[in-house]
C-alpha cells in the first residue's frame, strides 16, 4: 500500500469534515469528539510512516509529507488550545 495515498487521502478526508458546516441541533460534543478522532489518526499515520522510514520500507519523500501533516495538526490543536484559554480568560474578565 502506497503510504503516500494513503495519508494525502486522510488529509483530503480531514479537510472536508472541517469545510463542512456543523448542523445547529448537534452538539459541540460530537464535534470535538471527531476533531480529537482525526488529530489521533493524523499523529498515528505519522508515527507509523516515520518508524517504517526508519526500518527503510518507506521513501523518504512520504515521511517528510507525514511528518508535515503531524506537524500541521500540532500547530492547529495549540492554536485552538490557545484560544480556549484567551476565550476563558476574557469570561473571567467580565464583570457579574
Amino acid at each position: 500500500m502506497d503510504k503516500t495515498a494513503h495519508i494525502a487521502s486522510q488529509l483530503y478526508t480531514n479537510a472536508q469534515n472541517v469545510a463542512r458546516p456543523s448542523k445547529a441541533e448537534s452538539g459541540g460534543s460530537d464535534l470535538f469528539a471527531q476533531v480529537a478522532t482525526d488529530f489521533m489518526a493524523t499523529m498515528r499515520a505519522g508515527e507509523e510512516t516515520a518508524q517504517a522510514g526508519m526500518v527503510g520500507t518507506a521513501d523518504a519523500h512520504s515521511v517528510v509529507q507525514a511528518l508535515a501533516a503531524s506537524q500541521l495538526a500540532i500547530e492547529t490543536a495549540v492554536t485552538v488550545r490557545d484560544k480556549v484559554v484567551e476565550a476563558y480568560q476574557e469570561i473571567l474578565r467580565m464583570p457579574v
